[in-house]
C-alpha cells in the first residue's frame, strides 16, 4: 500500500457508519479514514465502538500506577530518535544499576501504591539471559506481588545473541525466572522504510512481531506500541497497525495499543518532524476502529499532554495509561508532562468517566465511583527524575515535584 493509491472511490460516510457497527475495515479504507474524515465524525464512531465491546462498563476508563526502572543507558543500537542511550566505551554518560538499586525502586513503587514495573534499557553489549533471569528472579523472590511486565522484541533478540541461545529459549527462561508480560518495547514503526531510517540497527519490522508472536505461543502475553511523528507517512502508520492485526489474528496475545508521539529534544533527527495533536487523537480513533481485534486502546498523556490524553478518552481509548512513579527515556527527549493520582483522577471524572485504578492484565482494582471516597494521599506522582531519588527514600522528592 503507497501513500498514492488511488482511493477516491472510499466512501468515507458508509465507511464509518460500517466501522462504527462493528465491521472490519481494509488498510486502504483505514488510510482514507485518517485522511479525510472529518474529526469528530471519527472519534464519534471509535467512541461507538468503544462503548459496545465494554457495554455495561463503557462508563469507566482506567489507569494503572507503576515505575519504569532504567537499570542500564549503554546501547549498542544507537536509534536516531533516543535521547537516553550512550556508546557502550562511553565511561563518562554511562551508567548501570546494581540489584541492591534495583530492589530499593521496587520496594518504593509498593509502598507508594504501584501493581507493576517496567524493567527497560539499553542493549547492553554484556547483557544475555542470564542477566535478566538473575534480575527477575531476585526481584520477584523479594517483591512476588509485583507484576514484571517489561522489556520487548528487540530484547529478547539481543539477549538471545549474547548467550547463543534461541528465542524460544530466551523467552522461556525468562518467563520462568519472572517475567510476567512483555511491553510492546522497541516496535517504533514496522514498516521498513521508516524502522531503517530510525532504528538501522535494529531487527526488521518483521522479525520483531516474528517474537512476539513466539512469546504468544509461549503464554507470555505483550501489549504493542506506536511511535509517531519521525518522517512516516499516512500509510507507513496505517500499515504498522496492519501488520499488528495480522499477528493479532493469529495468536490474539496482544492485549492493547498504545501509539506515543516523538519527542524532538537531545536526539539525532533535531525535531525535524513531529506528529501534530490532531494526528495523534485520529490514530488513537482509527487504532479503535481498525484494530478490531485489540482489546484495549490506551491514551499518552506523558508525550502528548494531559488534556489530550483527557480528548483520547472521546476518540476511542479506553485506558489513560499510567501513573509513572519514575520515566527516564522519552523524559530524555523532552517530555515534561507531569500528574499525580488525584489528577488523573479528575481528569477522568471531567471527561466524563468513572476512573478505576487497574492491574496489568485490565481488571479492576479501585473503583472511584464516589469523588467522596477518593484517596487523599497524593504523594503518587509521575516522572521522577532519576537523579531525585538517588540515595534516599522518594516520599520528600514525591511531595516537592507535586508542588511544581
Amino acid at each position: 500500500m503507497t501513500e498514492n493509491a488511488d482511493l477516491t472511490s472510499v466512501n468515507v460516510a458508509a465507511v464509518l457508519d460500517r466501522a462504527a457497527a462493528g465491521g472490519r475495515i481494509t488498510p486502504e479504507e483505514a488510510v482514507v479514514l485518517y485522511r479525510d474524515a472529518p474529526l469528530h465524525a471519527l472519534g464519534a464512531a471509535a467512541d461507538a465502538v468503544r462503548r459496545r465491546r465494554y457495554a455495561g462498563t463503557e462508563h469507566i476508563a482506567t489507569y494503572i500506577i507503576e515505575r519504569n526502572i532504567n537499570y542500564t543507558n549503554l546501547c549498542v543500537t544507537a536509534c536516531k530518535f533516543c535521547a537516553f542511550y550512550a556508546a557502550p566505551k562511553d565511561t563518562e554518560k554511562g551508567w548501570t544499576r546494581d540489584l541492591d538499586d534495583i530492589l530499593r525502586r521496587c520496594a518504593e513503587t509498593i509502598e507508594l501504591g504501584g501493581t507493576q514495573i517496567m524493567f527497560q534499557g539499553g542493549h547492553h553489549p554484556d547483557f544475555g539471559v542470564e542477566y535478566y533471569e538473575e534480575h527477575f528472579s531476585a526481584i520477584k523472590k523479594a517483591y512476588p506481588e509485583l507484576v514484571i511486565h517489561s522489556l520487548g522484541a528487540s530484547e529478547v533478540e539481543h539477549m538471545a545473541r549474547i548467550s547463543k541461545v534461541s528465542v524460544e529459549e530466551a523467552v522461556s527462561r525468562i518467563h520462568a525466572a519472572g517475567l510476567d508480560s512483555f511491553a510492546g518495547a522497541g516496535a517504533e514503526l514496522l514498516p521498513a522504510r521508516p524502522r531503517t531510517a530510525i532504528a538501522p540497527l535494529k531487527e526488521s519490522g518483521e522479525r520483531w512481531l516474528e517474537i512476539m508472536e513466539t512469546a504468544h505461543g509461549l503464554g507470555v502475553e505483550s501489549t504493542s506500541t506506536m511511535l509517531m511523528g519521525t518522517g512516516e507517512t499516512n500509510a507507513e502508520r496505517i500499515e504498522h497497525l496492519r501488520m499488528i492485526r495480522d499477528v493479532q489474528d493469529r495468536t490474539g496475545g496482544f492485549r492493547a495499543f498504545i501509539p506515543y508521539t516523538y519527542q524532538p529534544e537531545n536526539n539525532h533527527l533535531k525535531g525535524r518532524t513531529q506528529a501534530t495533536l490532531f494526528e495523534y487523537l485520529r490514530i488513537i480513533a482509527i487504532a479503535r476502529l481498525f484494530l478490531d481485534n485489540v482489546a484495549h486502546i490506551q491514551g499518552s498523556w506523558l508525550t502528548t499532554g494531559k488534556e489530550v490524553g483527557q480528548l483520547s478518552l472521546h476518540y476511542g481509548a479506553d485506558d489513560l495509561g499510567s501513573i509513572m512513579l519514575e520515566e527516564n527515556v522519552v523524559s530524555s527527549a523532552g517530555a515534561k508532562h507531569r500528574s499525580n493520582r488525584m489528577e488523573i483522577i479528575d481528569l477522568i471524572r471531567k471527561a466524563g468517566r468513572v476512573p478505576a485504578q487497574r492491574a496489568t492484565t485490565y481488571e479492576h482494582l479501585v473503583v472511584h465511583d464516589d469523588p467522596a471516597n477518593d484517596p487523599v494521599d497524593d504523594r503518587v506522582v509521575s516522572h521522577i527524575s532519576s537523579t531525585a531519588i538517588e540515595g534516599g527514600t522518594a516520599h520528600p522528592e514525591l511531595k516537592l515535584l507535586d508542588a511544581n
